[in-house]
């Protein structure tokens, strides 16, 4: 008699294990990678690389040859990139336009890839399979016109043609083809020049822009440097005789009343003809002297520099700062992804939408309300004003009469949104700081009030390269500071919501969210609105409580990441005209801010947040009012 389950077909053998795959990948990349140690993960995401961390796909349960070889392509090129390749000369002989920019990265790809494929067979499979992926992914074989083929793949295709001698795969379509008589034509001959130069970056980099400059995408760059050359100002000789001359005319007009308007033109004059060292005047001093809304000369600098004498006070130090980031979302992130991600944000917050509509209605009500609209009447232009039209009826001779609103200090007003990227925000808690960052960020929009969504955490867990430099060193004692920082831009504050709407879904990706230096990431956010030209500068905090990084922890005293973050808390509440607001997510956060908000869910955010948003905006709440009246 057949048992229960004795109809399933028998397995044929046990789960393959992929470990030791990864293993030998890992081990390959790093060894063509070179010195530079490198970190090799897998995952869902789309392979790239960040720095020194190289992200490849998960392999599947049975791989096929082909997507092994295609995984290998991947990590060869990435390592490649990394030990053939210096991003300081890139940079430095890189075009302008962004069509020759995107064409001088592409060939300069293809050189790194081309280097690994003469050298070795098997890595010249891997990439081979690696593009031919990549063409058939991106439907190359379906297109037929010239304006439809990128010409920067065309390029890259032509020059590993000429150093490997290797066809363009089959899945690369015509775009080959119809991009080749024309570029033969215009720089046939600069192309049999790259063989020569292809391990020299520099030379190689100065025939592709020659490339380029017969193709019409860019200036010559010898035309360029002559140019940057010219725009030097004249120091070495011109300098001491001008400060002479200053010096002789400033005694002879000393009893002169003009003399100080006269002196300050004649060195306005000198500045102008370049005969003045850029030394003397600070990009700095001359934009504190442009500002606006400044009421005394030199009044301006002593807000824009809360923090000129805080490491004097804070016994705090950095490592190193060379692996620290600044990076836009868009960087960190592929179009597709964001919007794939974006999506599982929106789904996640479905329950939410009608909930989330009502309160943004509530706060933009709340905040209109606060901006006490005025005009001005009887003007020769600008809105009709209707109420005075009865007096045409009563005398047609009266002319038509027009009214303006007034600007309001409301509208003159920044936000920025801080928002914790750390680890121990996942889940929930990083869902409903998404979610009150979506919601601010809208209402605050339709009232005029511009809004930047900045967040913060680390490259990598435990210390990253950081902690790698500082075990090279020695190990100092008491090094401070030992991660790699990771700051990014999800909105500028110039750039409209709509555009910016999906960069919140990256807070979504698997990987992101790692530790949280808060104190460092309140500076960054400071100084970023400091620059701003807006009157009424406003930062709000959303964090899950105190800043933890396990690496610095371990080899500095348990509060010295609080210890700092209150340190630049009280800088910035005293001492700065920033106005500062903390969300705490779950956690309590007034015992480090004075002003303070905590929630628990989403839920709770038509309540507490339309109480907090709109205090913001009272004429008589917070250090703005005091500063308004200061009787």
């Amino acid at each position: 008699m057949a048992g229960r389950g004795d109809n399933i077909r028998a397995k044929s053998g046990t789960v393959v294990d992929m470990e030791p795959v990864r293993r030998a990948i890992s081990g390959c990349v790093r060894s063509v990678a070179g010195r530079t140690p490198v970190e090799v993960t897998f995952a869902n995401d789309r392979p790239g690389m960040t720095g020194n961390s190289i992200r490849l796909p998960e392999l599947s349960r049975k791989p096929s040859a082909a997507e092994l070889a295609v995984t290998r392509g991947l990590g060869d090129s990435m390592a490649l990139r990394i030990a053939c390749h210096d991003h300081k000369i890139h940079n430095s002989l890189a075009p302008q336009g962004a069509d020759a920019r995107a064409v001088y990265d592409a060939v300069e790809q293809a050189r790194v890839e081309s280097i690994g494929a003469l050298r070795m067979a098997g890595m010249a499979e891997n990439l081979a399979a690696m593009n031919a992926e990549k063409y058939a992914r991106a439907n190359f074989s379906g297109i037929q016109r010239q304006q439809d083929a990128p010409i920067q793949e065309a390029l890259a295709m032509l020059v590993r043609e000429k150093l490997t001698g290797a066809r363009a795969p089959e899945s690369a379509g015509k775009v080959l083809d119809l991009w080749r008589p024309y570029i033969e034509q215009k720089a046939g001959g600069q192309l049999d020049n790259l063989a020569s130069t292809l391990n020299d970056q520099q030379a190689f980099a100065r025939v592709v822009r020659s490339i380029l400059s017969s193709m019409n995408m860019a200036d010559d760059l010898a035309d360029e440097q002559d140019e940057a050359e010219e725009n030097q100002p004249e120091a070495d000789e011109d300098q001491p005789r001008s400060q002479e001359e200053n010096q002789e005319s400033a005694e002879e007009e000393a009893g002169s009343e003009q003399a100080p308007a006269e002196d300050s033109q004649s060195a306005e004059e000198q500045l102008d003809e370049g005969e003045m060292d850029g030394a003397e005047i600070s990009e700095d001093e001359l934009s504190d002297d442009d500002q606006d809304d400044s009421e005394t000369p030199g009044e301006t600098r002593r807000p824009a520099s809360p923090f000129d004498d805080f490491n004097e006070k804070v016994d705090y130090k950095i490592f190193t700062q060379d692996f620290d980031e600044e990076i836009t979302a868009e960087e960190l992130c592929d179009e597709a992804e964001l919007e794939r991600l974006r999506a599982f944000l929106d789904k996640q917050l479905s329950h939410l939408q009608g909930a989330v509509g009502r309160l943004a209605n509530r706060l933009q009500r709340r905040l209109m309300a606060k901006q006490n609209r005025s005009w001005d009447f009887d003007l020769e232009e600008g809105y009709l004003d209707t109420a005075r039209l009865p007096r045409l009826v009563i005398d047609p001779m009266q002319p038509l009469s027009f009214k303006m609103e007034r600007d309001t200090k409301f509208r003159d007003t920044v936000v920025t949104l801080l928002i914790d990227n750390s680890g121990s925000m996942r889940g929930r808690p990083i869902t409903v700081a998404a979610t009150c960052a979506d919601i601010l960020a809208r209402t605050l929009e339709r009232c005029g009030v511009k809004v930047e969504l900045l967040g913060f955490t680390t490259k990598a867990w435990k210390g990253g390269q950081s902690r790698e430099k500082w075990l090279g060193s020695g190990k100092p004692p008491a090094p401070g500071r030992l991660n790699d920082l990771r700051h990014i831009i999800y909105k500028s504050a110039d750039a409209p919501w709509r555009r910016a709407r999906r960069n919140l879904g990256l807070m979504m990706r698997e990987g992101l969210l790692k530790e949280n230096i808060d104190g460092e990431a309140l500076m960054w956010a400071h100084n970023r609105l400091m620059q701003r030209r807006e009157q009424r500068r406003i930062l709000m905090m959303i964090s899950d409580g105190a800043p933890v990084d396990d690496s610095t922890l371990s080899v500095n005293p348990g509060n010295y990441l609080e210890r700092h973050l209150r340190a630049v808390i009280e800088q910035i509440e005293t001492r700065s005209p920033v106005e500062l607001l903390a969300i705490g997510i779950g956690h309590d956060v007034t015992r480090y801010y004075r002003r303070a908000v905590t929630i628990v869910d989403a839920d709770e955010l038509a309540g507490a947040m339309t109480e907090q948003l709109a205090s913001l905006f009272e004429e008589n709440t917070g250090r703005g009012a005091k500063r308004r009246n200061p009787a």
